[in-house]
Order: structure tokens, then C-alpha cells, then sequence
């Protein structure tokens, strides 16, 4: 895979909602399996599978297999983009946005 086409996967991958949503249920302790991972995140089973072999791919999650189980676990890298990932969402959080009607008495 060439650099741009890598860099390309990284942000269609990380500017969207789900994936940054299942890279940051990971750090449960409940989760386990892709199947809880899409659950937590009310999403596909396939596309949650799709979507962890990338994080794999990535070096962010590692899958052991456990009987039947193939569990699922965030690497060190995965820990921190995850815990990096909760920050900016509470930064988010924080911003104050202007309610619609204030927005609208200053139009006139």
C-alpha cells in the first residue's frame, strides 16, 4: 500500500463515528468479542469485524483466541488513541453552543 492511499484508509476510518466509537468501548472491561463490540455500538457484526481487522491491520487491537471466543484486546497504541479519542470528545462536550433562537434574533 502506498504512503497516500494508507493516509486516506486512516481518515475514512477515523472520521467516522463508529469506529471511534468501538476503539473507545474496547477499553471495557465487558467487552470482549466483536459481537459485544456491536452491540455497544449498535452496529453490524460485519461491519464491526471489518473494522477491527483494520484496527488490527493498524496495530491497535490484537485478537486471542480463546475455545471458541476470539477475544478481542487493544493494544498499548489502541489504549492510548482510545483514551486520546474520550479527551477530544470531552473537549467537544465543552464547547457551548449557541441555542437556534439566539442564532436567529441576531439574522435580524
Amino acid at each position: 500500500m502506498i504512503k497516500e492511499d494508507k493516509e486516506n484508509a486512516f481518515e475514512m476510518l477515523f472520521l467516522h463515528s463508529k469506529p471511534v466509537k468501538m476503539l473507545v468501548a474496547l477499553k471495557q472491561d465487558d467487552i470482549i468479542n466483536a459481537t459485544h463490540v456491536s452491540k455497544s455500538v449498535n452496529c453490524t457484526y460485519s461491519h464491526t469485524v471489518k473494522v477491527l481487522e483494520m484496527f488490527k491491520d493498524y496495530g491497535l487491537v490484537k485478537f486471542d483466541k480463546k475455545g471458541r471466543i476470539k477475544v478481542v484486546k487493544l493494544t498499548d497504541i489502541g489504549t492510548d488513541i482510545a483514551h486520546d479519542f474520550e479527551g477530544i470528545r470531552r473537549k467537544f462536550v465543552k464547547i457551548k453552543v449557541p441555542e437556534k433562537e439566539a442564532s436567529e434574533k441576531s439574522k435580524k
